[in-house]
């Protein structure tokens, strides 16, 4: 299962808020952010298993619902003192339809620096 995926609209996730799609990768959060970014990311804090599509979307970050880490949507790494990171996913808007599209190529998969 590579290449681009069709997962849903941008107006299918609220502003703010997210939405899940099961992958071969397991539980995928898709975010969508006060000002329509998209982003992607494994729906599981490292901390404690939280339901990272559960949290609290704020400018490009999450809020871990269970335990208030922080995490950029945009690198997956914790903010602040916390330390560690969740895995993101490439995803990309097509402009006529409004249509989100989820890379699962390996390759793809965005892991923050070490």
């Amino acid at each position: 299962m590579t290449g681009w995926h069709r997962i849903g609209a941008v107006t299918d996730i609220p502003r703010r808020g997210a939405r899940c799609v099961l992958t071969p990768f397991g539980r995928v959060a898709v975010f969508r952010t006060a000002n329509d970014g998209i982003f992607a990311t494994e729906d599981r804090c490292p901390h404690k298993g939280g339901p990272l599509s559960q949290g609290i979307v704020h400018d490009a970050s999450v809020t871990c619902p269970l335990h208030n880490m922080v995490f950029s949507l945009e690198s997956g790494i914790a903010a602040g003192p916390d330390e560690g990171r969740v895995r993101v996913f490439a995803v990309r808007v097509d402009p006529p339809t409004g249509d989100i599209e989820l890379s699962l190529d390996e390759p793809a998969l965005v892991l923050a620096a070490e």
